[in-house]
């Protein structure tokens, strides 16, 4: 009857040594190019949705929302402080544990708090938001020759729009030494709160500086 039970749920391919594909009690058998293998069988979960499940899924989901539209700028920003993860998971795990705040149902983003950029290169001086026609422009005062900074550096605009969780950035249209730059925004962003950050790269990429929260504004 033993060996019967075998042969109906597992099948043993080379004698009682070898391997076997099927189930064995709670042991799956099978084989992955060549190699074979046991696994144990999954187990039924009885509550796969708990509060604490709901809202960390509900925290994350409001972290993606955010890092989702700027994720080529934070492959940049968030490079030199990724250890052992990439720049999206190491931005990821920053928001979640610093930009999401209150508590289930009720999260929000505390854009404040929102880095979008983390490194060891000096940041300027006297950040400030300007009100320029059609334009999100900052201005900064130039501090080249202070530690690290070069006037080649080169300034990182985001602004990012909250209601339609989408933004604009530029990268390399200014540099530390110019004292200023500015982004265009579409269209239909009038009437829309976007929120400005600011931070620098190295011309040559392997430095970037910590962002700074400039403000936000409304679009007229």
């Amino acid at each position: 009857c033993l060996t019967k039970f075998f042969t109906v749920m597992g099948t043993i391919k080379q004698g009682i040594l070898g391997g076997f594909s099927g189930k064995v009690g709670t042991v799956v058998g099978s084989s992955w190019k060549g190699i074979s293998y046991m696994r144990g069988q999954a187990q039924n979960v009885k509550n796969p949705r708990t509060a604490k499940q709901v809202a960390q899924r509900d925290k994350f989901s409001l972290a993606l929302s955010f890092i989702r539209p700027i994720q080529s700028f934070i492959q940049i920003g968030f490079k030199t402080y990724a250890h052992r993860q990439s720049a999206f998971n190491a931005a990821m795990s920053y928001t979640l544990k610093n930009v999401i705040k209150g508590t289930y149902p009720s999260f929000t983003i505390d854009y404040t708090q929102a880095m979008v950029s983390r490194g060891s290169l000096a940041k300027p001086l006297n950040i400030q938001k300007l009100n320029n026609d059609n334009e999100i422009a900052v201005s900064w005062q130039d501090n080249s020759g202070t530690a690290n900074a070069l006037d080649t550096d080169f300034a990182m605009v985001l602004a990012y729009n909250a209601n339609k969780q989408e933004a604009v950035y530029d990268i390399s249209s200014a540099c530390r030494g110019d004292e200023g730059a500015s982004l265009r925004y579409p269209s239909d962003w009038v009437g829309d709160t976007v929120h400005i950050y600011l931070a620098f790269v190295s011309e040559d990429g392997t430095l970037v500086s910590d962002s700074d929260y400039v403000g936000s504004m409304t679009i007229e």
